[in-house]
């Protein structure tokens, strides 16, 4: 994530967007540290971990705001559950960052670029955050790469671009190098990255121990260690939203938007293998106000029962004399025991044949989806937005 803690304070503090801000400890005495300053403020050369009146001193018009890591950590948490809607495979590694394992993903969310693109867009239309993403053979290049280009970068690093994209970089730049073992190291002659991969590997390690080793596979672009993926239990809700390239009054369009959001929440609920009790919609007007409701059903991973649920808050809150620029639907309230609740006889019998005839549906939907790509089969009526048929 770019700039995380100003970011989130930006979100719900329109004031600070384009002007210099920053989070800081204890910013009424002018004694604390800058914990993060937006892109206005780096500009003017402020830094994280810089002495308030050294950041005001390059900065006159710098503005301070308090931390509340209660609501970063939440805004985090937000972040980490729509990251592992693309993989169950995610290693957060701290507060803003988490490495994603999207092997075999291919199928459901394209070539890495695609995915990437997908991620950064989806960040940014449902929290108003920025982030920036590294694509790599491993979890090392990809860390690299992610601090390549900030903000909003996506940058590819593979094996064989570490001649030109790694190695020239100061060694100091090399993560898991800290500024004395950068130091040391620039007294034994090592300058840059590219010094350090060539450097005799039993030197690095007489030097720094069994650290030494890691550090000469890392400058070499060796990395083996597996992305540990968070438990399943972990994940709280499953959601998608979109901005609409264009504002909405027309109930009958943002039907349609719904049902393609609630038909990739069906599928990768289904894909993790959970239920869902609770859905929420969000709506964001042309005003930027934003409006949230939910609804509790039986526990569910249906795409036609998600929908109708969703569909039904929309009818209930929809205001025609206002426009809409994005839509979201999502499923929460995951439980072990994922049994609908009890039916009478008649409708159970009714209802279990229509269930099983879209439960197979919807199977034979994911399995075409995970071999051929999502966009080889969809709903019939997206299939007629899609042709601009009413």
């Amino acid at each position: 994530m770019n700039a995380f803690f100003i970011s989130c304070e930006m979100t719900r503090n329109d004031s600070l967007v384009g002007i210099p801000a920053a989070v800081a400890g204890d910013p009424k005495k002018r004694s604390g540290i800058i914990l993060a300053a937006n892109y206005e403020a780096r500009a003017c050369g402020v830094k994280t971990t810089m002495v308030l009146h050294e950041a005001l001193k390059l900065c006159p018009k710098l503005t301070f705001i308090s931390p509340d890591h209660h609501f970063y950590s939440q805004k985090s948490a937000e972040v980490m559950d729509l990251l592992a809607n693309y993989t169950p495979t995610l290693e957060q590694n701290s507060i803003d960052e988490a490495w994603l394992d999207m092997t075999g993903s291919e199928g459901l969310f394209g070539k890495p670029l695609v995915a990437a693109k997908s991620i950064m867009d989806e960040i940014k239309d449902s929290f108003g955050l920025w982030c920036s993403i590294g694509i790599a053979e491993n979890k090392f290049l990809a860390k690299m790469a992610a601090e390549m280009k900030k903000p909003l970068g996506i940058t590819e690093l593979w094996k064989q671009d570490i001649p030109a994209k790694l190695w020239p970089l100061p060694v100091k730049e090399m993560y898991g190098i800290g500024g004395k073992t950068a130091e040391k190291l620039n007294r034994m002659g090592v300058k840059t990255i590219g010094d350090l991969a060539q450097l005799d590997k039993n030197l690095i390690m007489k030097t720094f121990g069994k650290g030494g080793s890691e550090i000469h596979l890392h400058a070499n672009g060796i990395d083996n260690s597996p992305v540990l993926a968070r438990l399943a239990d972990d994940m709280k809700s499953i959601g998608r939203s979109t901005t609409l390239p264009e504002d909405v009054s027309d109930i009958k369009k943002a039907k349609l938007v719904l049902m393609e959001l609630a038909d990739y929440v069906g599928m990768t609920t289904r894909r993790h293998g959970k239920k869902g009790r609770t859905v929420h919609i969000t709506l964001k007007y042309s005003d930027f106000h934003v409006v949230t409701r939910q609804i509790t059903i039986s526990a569910t991973c249906s795409t036609r029962e998600i929908y109708q649920a969703g569909f039904s808050l929309l009818e209930q809150n929809w205001n025609r004399f206002r426009s809409v620029r994005l839509i979201g639907i999502g499923l929460s309230g995951f439980h072990e025991d994922c049994s609908s609740d009890q039916l009478s006889l008649f409708d159970q019998i009714e209802d279990n044949v229509k269930n099983e005839k879209n439960k197979q549906i919807e199977s034979a939907m994911d399995i075409i989806r995970n071999k051929h790509g999502s966009e080889i089969i969809t709903l019939a009526a997206l299939v007629k937005k899609d042709k601009g048929i009413n």
